[in-house]
């Protein structure tokens, strides 16, 4: 795989460990501040993986991900 796909594909896979991490650290919050620090982790998380999922369909259409 291109270097260049191996990015957009290693962000899609951190993004999902991302949104793991926002659900585990919103079901043991102490605090609302928490819940607040784990939804903008959880929004963030969304908009990474759909951008990169994205690209990486630009990508198949140029012929470029294979």
């Amino acid at each position: 795989m291109k270097p260049s796909n191996e990015n957009i594909q290693r962000v899609i896979e951190e993004s999902g460990r991302l949104l793991q991490i926002a659900d585990t650290g919103d079901s043991d919050r102490e605090d609302e501040s928490c819940g607040v620090l784990y939804g903008i982790v959880r929004d963030s998380a969304y908009k990474m993986k759909s951008q990169a999922e994205q690209e990486r369909e630009k990508h198949r259409k140029k012929g470029t991900w294979k």
